[in-house]
């Protein structure tokens, strides 16, 4: 008998496959269930949606057979299915994209025989060895209260805990709660990028492995190999692995047993997918713990503003919040919070990088032995070079920007599109030889550095060592892990780098931070700007007086260079006062009804023309105008985006924007079917997208 099944299979919404295709089977095939089928001339994973047996069979129509189903791989269950169903439809996906998307590449691409291969190839059993309890710190007062919460009401949770307060221990203790009480108990625990993972991944091991062995923990991010990546997928949908860590694929990981999810550092931007499906992995923890009933805790010392509105208590005139939120104020070891100092730079000497106040301050810490960061957000040797006589600049001809000049290697490259090209040796407009940089970039601030300080000595008479930490210095595999460890071990005396040393690194002996040129963000078009750079500022000044017998000795400093110093944000930084910066911006927003007051959504166009993009865009808000009309949406013009041309791709946006979420989710589903028809009228289109809830506008 033949059994009609539905598959999803990998197709992007705008191929016109976007739904389940039906196959035939010699046999019932459970929902879930991995098959390969055949599509046009390939064969293709896809995974079984639906039961649609008692469908009616339409006659005439011959449905082709299914090529076989992965052998020992337990279906796929229907909570993970509804999770990726609810991403595809709220970010306007097809749901085999998503469903396939995130599965491992190797299991996409493995035959049936490749697959029944691999499955005779009995895996490594580990050797059973003897286990044990480690050492567990004693709880502070706050970490007890907090854990006490999470224990007593379902969530979800917003933990607001200043930098060094142990949110760590917590989701440590909170993690062993559920192992201990279920032993099939699954935890998920979410970091917002790879350079994270494996501080994190040592401290659960150190934890849990001599209770549960090195197996019972699994990481996903990008930076697996594809057989890597394969067998943790596996250890975590057979239930052989009961934490996973991972970056925001995570977020899809097939766990059968799933009782408690971690999102930490929860604010941070790299949550947001932004390509292919657009998804918020930050919010889709939320909605799969609600799904599959397990606990969900959000950490931050500088939660966005969305959590921290969510999470807001009740008053006479507003209903409370749907998180519920935990706050530990308190460093452990009663260490101090950084002195923030601010400097004046239109009171220092022209073209002055680092005042000499700030100077000083820095050969103190380094005749103490304890380490600085200086943090700039903005890598290479300088962001632009450029000629003095005729006004040439390193524009990059196939993007709207300049390229970046790197000394190190004596290149001009793009950032967008990676062109990459030798520095000339005179001007390429004028031939004028004295072609000089236009601003700094870390590489610049570790030589300069290197210079100021050169007559300085450690306290052992050995030379000063400056290193840099960014996407340039970290490239090679592994490098990133040598440079961190160089840092704890105390070799490294100044650390120099971008955002990427601000997050979430527990530096035992840096004293003392320096933010140099942060007034970018101050007057940015993007509304969201200063949240973010009220975040990084707080997280950079965090990594300071980490060790309180350190910071009791001698009080940590962060130091902040800007031409407007007394800016209401940089007030609230030296106060340490999150709580009223978000007050003070959530007040902003809802006054210019902005989100979290709102919600938005973005239609990006790409083209060999900006008329063409911009007027596929116009043809789409005239098209949604009546429907936009009755649901309350209102759908501005479309512009060409900031950086408008990447890789000589002309991109242009419009924005969309209403007060009920579920109001544009319903404009957007209607209005989708008209943008994938207008697509067929403009040739010029290379491909178009809907970003939900975007953060970047």
């Amino acid at each position: 008998m033949s059994h009609p099944i539905s598959v999803m299979v990998h197709t992007p919404a705008h191929s016109g496959l976007g739904g389940a295709l039906t196959y035939s089977s010699d046999i019932p095939v459970d929902p879930g269930a991995l098959v390969r089928v055949p599509l046009g001339s390939r064969e293709l994973l896809g995974v079984v949606w639906d039961d649609t047996t008692q469908e009616e069979h339409v006659p005439g129509i011959v449905l082709r057979p299914i090529a076989c189903v992965l052998e020992g791989l337990a279906p796929l269950s229907p909570h993970w299915r509804q999770l990726v169903q609810f991403a595809a439809h709220y970010y306007q996906r097809s749901i085999g994209e998503v469903a396939l998307a995130a599965l491992p590449n190797q299991l996409r691409e493995l035959s049936a025989e490749q697959w029944n291969r691999r499955l005779k190839r009995k895996a490594k059993v580990p050797s059973p060895s003897e286990r044990h309890t480690p050492d567990i710190p004693v709880a502070t007062q706050e970490q007890a209260q907090v854990l006490g919460q999470i224990a007593a009401h379902k969530g979800p949770f917003l933990l607001f805990g200043n930098t060094g307060s142990g949110k760590t221990e917590v989701y440590l203790r909170a993690a062993q709660d559920v192992l201990t009480g279920d032993p099939r108990a699954q935890i998920l625990v979410m970091v917002p990028e790879i350079n994270l993972t494996p501080q994190l991944e040592a401290r659960f091991r150190e934890r849990f492995a001599p209770q549960w062995g090195e197996q019972c923990l699994v990481t996903m991010h990008s930076g697996l190999t594809p057989a890597q990546r394969l067998n943790h997928w596996l250890a975590a949908h057979n239930g052989q692995a009961r934490i996973v860590l991972g970056t925001r694929m995570a977020v899809f990981a097939s766990m059968p047993q799933l009782q408690l999810i971690v999102v930490d550092e929860e604010h941070d931007p790299s949550y947001k997918q932004q390509e292919g499906a657009r998804y918020s992995a930050r919010d889709l923890a939320v909605y799969r713990g609600q799904l599959e009933h397990a606990k969900v805790i959000l950490g931050s010392a500088t939660p966005s503003l969305e959590s921290w509105h969510h999470s807001r208590p009740a008053t006479d005139t507003d209903p409370a919040g749907r998180y519920l939120r935990l706050h530990m104020p308190s460093r452990v070891g009663q260490g101090a919070l950084p002195l923030v100092r601010r400097v004046d730079m239109n009171r220092q000497p022209y073209k002055t990088v680092f005042s000499s106040h700030l100077l000083d301050a820095m050969r103190e810490r380094i005749a103490r032995n304890e380490q600085i960061l200086v943090l700039l957000n903005r890598r290479g040797y300088a962001p632009v070079l450029h000629c003095t006589d005729c006004s040439w600049k390193s524009e990059c001809p196939h993007c709207s920007a300049y390229r970046v000049f790197h000394k190190l290697d004596r290149t001009l490259r793009c950032h967008h599109c990676g062109y990459t090209q030798a520095v000339p040796r005179a001007c390429p407009s004028c031939g004028n030889q004295d072609i000089s940089p236009l601003g700094r970039g870390t590489e610049q601030l570790e030589e300069h550095l290197g210079e100021l300080l050169a007559d300085v000595r450690r306290p052992d008479g050995t030379a000063l060592r400056i290193a840099r930490i960014d996407a340039d210095s970290t490239r090679l595999k592994g490098e990133l892990e040598r440079q961190l460890a160089e840092v704890h071990s105390g070799a490294i005396d100044i650390l120099v780098g971008t955002q990427m040393i601000a997050k979430g690194h527990d530096f035992r002996r840096v004293t003392l931070v320096a933010a140099l040129n942060p007034d970018g963000a101050l007057f940015s078009s993007d509304f969201r700007a200063p949240e973010r750079l009220f975040s990084l500022l707080m997280q950079a000044a965090g990594r300071a007086g980490r060790d309180a017998s350190m910071s009791l000795a001698h009080a940590c400093e962060m130091w902040v260079q800007s031409f407007h110093p007394q800016h209401p944000l940089f007030e609230a930084l030296k106060q340490h006062d999150y709580p009223a910066f978000a007050d003070q911006q959530l007040k902003e927003r809802l006054e210019a009804n902005l989100p979290p007051f709102s919600f938005q959504a973005l239609v990006r166009a790409e083209a060999r023309s900006q008329q063409a993009a911009q007027d596929f865009l116009s043809a789409a808000r005239d098209a949604g105008t009546a429907w936009a009309d009755d649901a309350l949406v209102d759908i501005y013009p479309a512009v060409p985006m900031s950086i408008q041309r990447v890789a000589n791709i002309e991109r242009a946006q419009m924005l969309l924007e209403c007060t009920s979420r579920k109001a544009l989710q319903g404009f957007l589903s209607h209005w989708q079917a008209q943008l994938h028809t207008l697509r067929g009228h403009h040739k010029q289109v290379i491909r178009w997208a809907i970003d939900v809830d975007p953060l970047a506008i």
